[in-house]
């Protein structure tokens, strides 16, 4: 196989960007130690190119969601520093676990039986204290076979953290009355948006996520937290319109004068989502180029007006300030980064 060609797609990683928000979110954890959650590929960014930053900038504990992530991880990090927020499914995982040394996050009764009963060890707990996904429910926890773990952290996590709501006092209530019945090394509650929540909340040890990445859930965190993510797309053909000319699928954008267009590789399938049909822009310097018809699965088409010059092969940006962004296109600053295709070269 030859070498391939250069890729139309790139997505650049601002490291000094990243190391920034890990070290200001372990100055607003206080006390705690902020750990990162290096789920999903780092959240998209890619985790052989994330952990090395993160490992550089302090941060010591890492929680991926799946077994399959753990090879990635671990070619980095410490074993010992690694959680499995998804738990022992059956026997094979925890002997996964005990083979590499990574610890699972138990999350339900029959999952402390089978950690135990395949020999026990170090492990992280997850209570449920109202978001009801994984956890220990509050009516197990003084199971008598939570007593014979050797829990490391226990943790549990907010469902509205990202909102002044009433919830998230209860569920610290709740954790607190865990916190009486289940021994462990280590105390854990606060996601990204959590760690804006104050001291309360921040025990032992935050797991800071979206913000690692860019992402603001809080007023309190927006002037902290910096862009990291940067995807380019080249573009792939320069055109020009005639007035009544339209682009795109179903001619949703008719031209009314001569103008400039470029025709970007970027598309659905990269994670540009048609939901930005109609929004948004490009971005070349300081010049905005809007998107003109429909989003399709490998290409938009942008207004050239503002940046003449542009041409077949020239690299244009594509808007990723994740709070502007989620509030143009409608997505979740979560999705717009783990949305990001394989296609990007990273």
């Amino acid at each position: 196989m030859p070498e391939l060609p250069p890729a139309t797609l790139r997505l650049g990683l601002d490291h000094a960007a990243l190391a920034n928000n890990w070290r200001a979110l372990d100055r607003l954890s206080g006390p705690a130690e902020a750990g990162a959650a290096v789920k999903a590929n780092a959240y998209g960014l890619g985790v052989g190119k994330v952990l090395p930053t993160l490992m550089k900038a302090g941060a010591r504990k890492f929680f991926v969601a799946h077994w399959s992530e753990v090879p990635d991880v671990i070619v980095h990090a410490n074993p010992g520093s690694v959680s499995v927020l998804h738990g022992p499914m059956n026997a094979a995982d925890a002997s996964f676990a005990r083979l590499t040394g990574v610890k699972p996050v138990l999350n339900s009764p029959q999952q402390v039986r089978r950690w135990l009963e395949s020999g026990g060890g170090p492990c992280d707990l997850m209570i449920d204290t109202g978001i009801n996904r994984l956890g220990i429910p509050m009516q197990d926890i003084a199971d008598p076979a939570l007593q014979k773990l050797d829990v490391d952290v226990l943790m549990s996590h907010l469902a509205s953290a990202d909102e002044d709501s009433d919830l998230n006092a209860v569920q610290l209530g709740r954790f607190k009355d865990a916190i009486q019945t289940i021994p462990a090394k280590h105390l854990s509650m606060a996601n990204s948006a959590g760690i804006a929540l104050g001291p309360d909340y921040a025990f032992d040890l935050t797991r800071p996520g979206l913000s690692l990445y860019g992402g603001v859930p809080r007023p309190e965190l927006a002037d902290l937290i910096v862009q990291v993510a940067k995807p380019e797309a080249v573009i792939l053909q320069r055109r020009q319109l005639k007035p009544g000319d339209s682009v795109g699928y179903n001619a949703v954008f008719t031209a009314t004068s001569e103008m400039a267009i470029g025709v970007v590789s970027l598309g659905y399938a990269d994670g540009f989502l048609r939901c930005w049909t109609g929004k948004g822009a490009l971005a070349y310097g300081g010049a905005s180029l809007p998107l003109l018809g429909k989003v399709s699965m490998d290409m938009v088409v942008i207004d050239l007006s503002a940046a003449q010059h542009l041409h077949e092969g020239d690299w244009v940006e594509a808007p990723y300030d994740l709070l502007k962004s989620s509030e143009t296109s409608g997505l979740s600053q979560y999705e717009l980064l783990t949305g990001l295709g394989q296609r990007f070269h990273r």
